[in-house]
Parts: C-alpha cells; structure tokens; sequence
C-alpha cells in the first residue's frame, strides 16, 4: 500500500504505522465508572471458592498463599487454580476451553498450521501444551474448505459466537486472531473485516469483562489490540469510505489525499446492554493531510470495553476513563486530533492523555498530550511519529527507554569511537614488528588487535541495524542484521575473555611458557568459535517461531523467547571472569609493593595499582557490568546514559588505554616518527 510503513506500537506495527490512545483519570473516580469498568489493575472480579461449590478445592484453607488446582468440567480441557486468601479459596486463573481453533484455522487458511497456547498468548507463535488425555484429535479440513470461507471466514464465525467466553476460549480466541492477523491478513476485504470482527467483539463483550481476570497472561489484551490493528490496517477501501460496526468494536476507513479537507471519525458506542452511550473522534487536520506524497486511506478502530481490559501500567492510581481509539496512518502524517466522552463525568477527575506503547506494554504519556479538558469530554493532540529502537543500551535491556539525549550520546559515541578504532588498527599496523618482539607481547596484541576489530564492526553493524529498521523493514533483512551484531558483539566478549585469561597465566603460571600455536588455537576458538555457535543455536531455537528478533528493532526478543539471554548471559559471565583477572592483577601489585618494604613506594604502588586497573577496564570489558543495571532496572534514565556513555565510547578508551598510554607502542611510535624525519608530538613518559 502506497506510503504505509511497518510499526507495531505507537508509531510502530508490523505493517502500517498505527497510534493507540486514551484519556485517563484518576483511581478515586473509579465509583462513577459502569458498573461493568469497574477494574482494579487487571483484578476483576476475583471468584471466592467455599464449601457450597462442587469441585475438588471445596474444603477452607488454613495456609494463607496455598494453591490448589481443580480439573476442569467433562467436554472441557484445561484447569483451574487457587490460592488460599483470607481462609478461602479464590480463583486465581482458568485455563478451561472447549474451542478446537486449531481445525478452525484449518478451515480457513492454506497450509492450516496454527499455534495456540492455551492460557499463554504471548510470543509470535506459541505451542499447545494440553494436558494428557485432553488432546483432540484434529482432521484435515481440506476437503471440507471452500471458496466462500477462505474469502471471508464466514464459515468459523458461527462456531465461535456459540461457545462460551471462557477464559480458556478467550485465550485461544486471541491467537486465532493474532495468527489470522499476521497469516491471512493478504487482501482484507470488508467481508473479511466483518467476521473478524465479530470474532472480537465476542471478547470484548461488557458481559465477560471479568473473566479476562482468570487468563494467565496479562498481556492478552495488548495482543488483542496490535492483532486487531494489524488486520484493520490492511482493510482495503474501494468506495471512498468504510464503516463497520459492532457492539463493542467498531472500524472506520477511509481514502485521503492532499486535497481532502479534513478527515474525521466519528464513533458513538454503547458498553453495556443498556442504551448508555460513548463518543469519541478521530480527526486529521488538513495541513496535515496536504503532507501526503500519494493518495492512501486511513483506518480507526474504537474500543469502548478494553481499556477495562488492559491495566494502567507504570501510571500509578489512574484508570481508562474512554474509550481506546487506534488510527493507522501514512507515515508522512505527524499528529492528530482525539476527543474521548468521559465515562466518570465529575467534576473533579482531572485526564491524563496516553498512548499505549506495545512494545514495552505500558501508557505512555509522551505520545499526546492534553488540548482541552471539561466535565464531559477530553480533547487530546497525539503525535503520530515513526521511531526505531537506536538507543545502545537496547543491547542489555530487555526495555528500551526512547530519549533524545540518549539516541545523541549512542550516535555520537559510536561515531568516536568508531573513528578510535581505525586509528587504533592503524598504529597497531605502523608499530606491529617493533611491539611483538616476544611471545607474551605477539599474543596480547593479537588479542588487542581482535578486540578493536570485533568492535569496529559490532559498532558499525549496530549503526546499520537501527538504518536497516528504520528505512528498509524487511523482516528477513533484520534478522540478518541481527545475526550479525549479535555475532559481531560476542567476539568482542570471547576476545577480551581471551585476553583475560592471558594476563591470568601470566601471573599465575610464570614457570611454564604457553606455546604459540596452542594459544593461537585456543584464541581463535574461543574468539569467533564460541560467538558462531552461539549465534547459530538461538536463530534455530528461536526464529523457528518467529521469536528471534524483537517487534520495533533490529535486536534480539526478550518478551517472548527470552533470546537476548543468548547475549547477556555470556557477556555477564565474561565480565565476572574479566573483573576476578582485574583483582588478581590488583592484588599481585599490592604483594610485589610489600615486598619492596618501603614506605616510599607506597604512593607508587597505589599509582602503578590504579593504572593497571584503567587500562585493563576498558579492554577487558568491565565497564559493561552497568548492563546489568539497565535489565533490573530498566526504567531508569541514569542507568542507560552511564552505560550507553561508557560503553558507545569504549573504542575510544582502548586506543587510549590500550594504544597510546602503552609504553612501548608510544616508543615504537616516536622511533617511526624519527625515522621518517616527520614531526612526532607524541612525547616519551
């Protein structure tokens, strides 16, 4: 589609750029709410279990925090659980379901594959995982599929809308849209959009608000809203404009171009079975709209339920007070308008206007901010904006904060100490045969050599990643962008690694000389083999799944494989290695100035201690220990500009450190320099 681009949360979706806003109010308006919206952090409801129920956790708790589990009724495949509160058993989640979506898939796509995981729906695909004895035996549906299915999905509709919203189906009724979404979502007619949309509306129904509570995954409504997005945005719009409706969702298209005057959604929906009634709008001013290059279309969906759904994350004591409204857009298109109807009209609930941010799955109130605000309505001005993940601390941190300064200190940095590098390879290369005139010295600045390398090209591969992302959007280019860094990345760990251990038998094993070619061997394994087969096991455990790389980035997953581990884990084995090797060499100084008996030599023993610890941090690797701040606490500012600053920079300390403030490199210079009659500045310590 002409001047769509792929994003997935508020300016990012797989394929068009999409906005998710809302209005918030504060938690002491909750009273004034629909009796149906009433909810407190994603606890709905929460189900007492007493005696007077049939089933096996009938009997009162005596140890508060127990668990007890009960099976789930005939012609049902799943569990329920609960903890002992308060002398009772209260429901905790329910897993029960009843809906075969697997053949359901078959009925309506090609090659009928599907993962559904049942009371999870996190991650592009998921595994079932049922019970034994609970496994259904699913037939081929080929024969029974037919052209009037595969073109709109009528077929699957009736069979959904008659079973029972359960938690277990409202699990397995999320993935079935979510595969739908990224699968079959070719060609989306408004046929198509009809049926998936009653399919949604039939979780999104006032009604079963409270069993959402029972699903395991809290992130279930994040996912609805990016599948349900996702599919909206490729509706394709032939008449000018398209409406379609539900109860409790309903979708708006339509086309635009620079001479459309403005282009408004309007949207009035009722939450409950009553004749009560929320408005909210959509509109794109027409200085706006004169940005686009080629006539394209808009799309607006409008939630009324689901903000009860999705918890206030990381907003503290605050509840959705609208409607959610999500607008997918060309991407030349910077901001738009939002009214949202107040459910809690007094007068003294102040709105907040947020966005929700998919990828990290919280509000966030950098994305709009508040135009006008009265008793009954909100008027929010949202930026419609497409950013990519290019901040240097995404390497450690499952999150990534977006931050301005951040992305400068990163760039900047890189660009340092990119330029370091080069400089650093080219003296290496000038001095090379006057500083590897012993074994022990060859082999440390091999090393040397090999770190400023795998450096150079984790830097400017991770430079071509976030451009990658950001300009060509090709899924199978950034997972090839990301095998790279990734591979790039771990050969900078093993080779400090490599390092480490060489300073480690040098003090440790003076009386027997390492030779040559075992260390040669035994480097280059450790620095580039080690890093392959790391990298070549998470592709095939993860992409498999469609889980190698993370949704707005270039970069591993951490939500729903946990593939960043594949770097974090070694890289933080690596330092704890590196930074014993630091307190060997600390303490082996400290032992030769005792030695010396002196208290003259104290100051110089102090001075040679903290020199030998400065230029062994940045070559070995320490200075990436602040990684691990940025996963613990990922929210924090601080913790990624201390480590996006010391880490982006890195290059430059190693020329510094491991180049220029090295004696013999300094003497190997100035010998050049006199040799060749130039100017030298660099003066002998």
């Amino acid at each position: 589609m002409n001047g769509w681009e792929p994003s997935c949360d508020i300016g990012e979706s797989p394929v068009i750029i999409t906005t998710y806003c809302t209005a918030l109010a504060s938690e002491t308006g909750k009273a004034f709410l629909p009796a149906e919206l009433q909810i407190n952090s994603g606890v709905i409801n929460k189900e007492t279990k007493n005696q007077s129920q049939a089933g096996v956790c009938t009997s009162d708790c005596g140890v508060s925090g127990a668990i007890c589990s009960e099976p789930c009724g005939r012609l049902f495949r799943g569990e329920r659980l609960f903890m002992c509160r308060d002398g009772k058993w209260q429901k905790t989640t329910d897993s029960c379901a009843n809906l075969d979506v697997q053949s359901l898939f078959e009925r309506i796509s090609v090659d009928g594959s599907v993962n559904i995981a049942g009371g999870h729906v996190g991650g592009r695909e998921n595994v079932i995982n049922m019970k034994p004895g609970f496994e259904i035996k699913l037939q081929s549906a080929t024969a029974h599929r037919n052209r009037s299915c595969l073109a709109d999905f009528s077929c699957i509709v009736p069979d959904i809308l008659s079973s029972p919203a359960i938690p277990g189906n409202i699990v397995n009724i999320v993935m079935l849209l979510k595969n739908i979404s990224l699968k079959l979502s070719e060609d989306v007619n408004r046929a198509k959009m009809q049926s998936y949309s009653k399919i949604a509306n039939h979780v999104l129904n006032a009604s079963i608000i409270s069993n959402w509570a029972f699903i395991r995954d809290k992130t279930a409504g994040s996912i609805l809203l990016d599948s349900v997005n996702l599919f909206a945005g490729k509706l394709l719009i032939k008449s000018g404009s398209e409406s379609i409706p539900e109860h409790f969702m309903s979708t708006k298209g339509s086309t635009i171009n620079r001479k459309t005057p403005g282009q408004r959604f309007d949207f009035s929906m009722r939450f409950n079975n009553s004749n009560s009634a929320i408005a909210g709008s959509v509109f794109i001013p027409q200085e706006e709209l004169l940005k686009i290059s080629t006539p394209s279309h808009a799309v607006s969906v409008a939630f009324p339920t689901l903000g009860a759904i999705m918890k206030a994350s990381q907003l503290n004591d605050v509840l959705v007070n609208g409607m959610i409204l999500s607008v997918a857009l060309p991407e030349e298109l910077q901001q738009i308008s939002l009214t949202f109807e107040k459910f809690n009209k007094s007068n003294n609930v102040m709105a907040r206007c947020v966005g929700w941010h998919s990828t990290e799955r919280r509000w966030d109130e950098a994305a709009c901010k508040l135009k006008t605000d009265d008793m009954n309505s909100t008027v929010c001005i949202c930026k419609h904006r497409h950013h990519t993940f290019k901040s240097f601390s995404i390497l450690m941190s499952p999150n990534t904060i977006r931050n301005t300064v951040l992305d400068y200190i990163t760039f900047v940095g890189l660009g340092i100490s990119i330029f370091s590098l080069l400089l650093c390879l080219t003296i290496e290369a000038v001095v090379w045969h006057h500083v590897t005139n012993t074994t022990i010295a060859k082999m440390r600045h091999i090393c040397l050599v090999n770190i400023a390398a795998s450096l150079l090209i984790a830097n400017v591969l991770f430079i071509l990643a976030a451009v990658t992302y950001d300009k060509v959007k090709d899924y199978a280019t950034c997972v090839a962008a990301t095998f790279f860094v990734h591979l790039s990345y771990l050969s900078l760990f093993f080779w400090m690694l490599a390092l480490g251990l060489l300073i480690l038998h040098g003090l440790l094993i003076i009386f027997r000389k390492m030779k040559k070619s075992a260390f040669m061997a035994a480097a280059f394994s450790i620095g580039y083999g080690c890093p392959l087969i790391i990298c070549v096991l998470t592709v095939a455990i993860t992409e498999p799944r469609k889980g190698y790389i993370r949704d707005g980035a270039c970069w591993l997953n951490w939500h729903d494989t946990k593939a960043l581990l594949a770097f974090v884990i070694p890289a933080l084995m690596i330092i704890v290695v590196n930074l014993i090797v630091v307190v060997v060499v600390v303490v082996k100084t400290g032992r030769f100035a005792i030695r010396e008996g002196t208290r003259s030599q104290d100051l110089s023993s102090v001075t040679r201690t903290g020199k030998n610890v400065a230029l062994l941090t940045p070559v070995l690797g320490l200075t990436w220990g602040f990684g691990l701040a940025t996963i613990v606490r990922y929210d924090s500012l601080g913790f990624h500009v201390t480590f996006a600053l010391l880490n982006a920079l890195q290059g430059f300390f190693i020329l510094l450190f491991g180049t220029l403030l090295d004696r013999k490199t300094r003497e190997a210079l100035r010998m050049r320099c006199v040799s060749t009659k130039r100017k030298c500045s660099i003066t002998k310590s």
